[in-house]
């Protein structure tokens, strides 16, 4: 299986807490539609020989794509790709982009997959968020979308900000059980360099974020979910069953993938690359038919540490066996040793070859891949 990804480079404002590659200009939008098309034809060698399972549109903000671009641009992908007919192909959407005739367009358009930027249902922490909808725009964007026929849609909610209370949060899950969506991708707020909200607390504009309410929120969101029937599969996405992300499991179970756009990542499974992250040199770039990018080969000791950072964040966690015989029995042996002391505290625990994070381990995720690191 194999998936590929769409940087959608354009946004309608900046929200304060994105460190994610856009620009609020849209001055540009036909013309990289245009260098995405062509360099899907560049890159079609890169996933030769393989199925294409998982389609994604990311960004930025896809949803300011018009139902023609998508069209164009998945009639490139089928052109030079070896596409599934059965393919998930998710686009990240805005509420304030879903009205009923654009939901139409990208239904007709073959998107079968929605990841909506809700973050909250409640109007004072979108706006301190900076985000571009409203508290109305956010539910009625959810029942447009059933109401046209999508019943594969997944949200974002942000937790741990200082406008959310422990009241505000319980409504904001709550919204989403009682509406049935099927999926939820729910992240802590982080202050990334260069943000707007790292800027405005190092001005000491807005106090800095509590990390105890964050992982307050964590906790109740973790027994909420598992009370409504949601399985935890990885550290920030919920799914009930049989609608996990096809996509985003694929990159947490080392799957090749190829990334289209400016900033877009590829991996190939020896290798990573990335593309520029400026729309202009990325534009002039494959104009010239010299696509500017990086690219790193893996060694093994990167290959292995990658993947206990990426498997111990899933439900289904880190295979020893795996890694027995795919880097040796030695390094088995000594990520048992690493994992004792996790084990020993509760935070990890081994069911037949495979090393998993208990509940309170979910809280130390990062902390305790990097201890295992090689």
């Amino acid at each position: 299986m194999a998936g590929i990804y769409l940087h959608i480079p354009f946004c309608k404002k900046a929200c304060h807490y994105c460190n994610f590659h856009f620009s609020t200009s849209l001055q540009h939008r036909e013309e990289m539609v245009q260098c995405l098309i062509l360099e899907a034809g560049m890159q079609k060698e890169y996933l030769i020989g393989q199925t294409v399972q998982t389609i994604y549109f990311g960004g930025g903000t896809p949803s300011l794509l018009s139902p023609g671009d998508i069209s164009a641009l998945l009639e490139s992908l089928r052109s030079h790709y070896s596409i599934s007919e059965d393919a998930e192909i998710t686009l990240e959407a805005n509420p304030d982009d879903l009205s009923a005739r654009a939901l139409e367009g990208l239904y007709d358009a073959g998107i079968n997959r929605l990841s909506i930027g809700i973050q909250s249902f409640f109007e004072e922490d979108l706006r301190w968020m900076n985000r571009a909808h409203n508290a109305e725009q956010a539910i009625s964007c959810l029942e447009l979308a059933r109401e046209t026929g999508f019943d594969n849609i997944s949200i974002d909610l942000i937790y741990g900000g200082p406008t959310l209370t422990n009241e505000r949060w319980a409504k904001n899950v709550s919204k989403a059980v009682s509406l049935g969506i099927p999926h939820l991708s729910c992240y802590a707020l982080t202050v990334e360099p260069g943000t707007a909200l790292d800027h405005f607390i190092q001005r000491k504009k807005i106090p800095a974020i509590d990390p105890d309410k964050a992982a307050q929120h964590f906790e109740m969101l973790m027994e909420w979910l598992e009370a409504a029937g949601y399985e935890h599969y990885e550290i920030s996405n919920f799914a009930l069953p049989g609608k996990r992300s096809k996509h985003n499991s694929s990159y947490w179970q080392g799957k090749p993938y190829l990334g289209l756009g400016p900033s877009a990542h590829s991996f190939n499974g020896y290798s990573r690359q990335w593309n520029v992250a400026n729309n202009s040199l990325y534009i002039q770039g494959v104009r010239k038919d010299a696509l500017p990018f990086e690219k790193e080969m893996l060694s093994p000791k990167m290959a292995l540490n990658e993947y206990i950072m990426i498997s111990l964040r899933t439900e289904a966690g880190c295979n020893l066996d795996k890694v027995a015989d795919q880097y040796g029995q030695d390094k088995q042996r000594q990520l048992l040793i690493a994992g004792k002391e996790f084990i020993d505290k509760g935070w990890m625990k081994q069911e037949g070859p495979m090393l998993k994070l208990t509940r309170e381990g979910k809280f130390f995720a990062d902390g305790i891949a990097a201890a295992m690191f090689f």
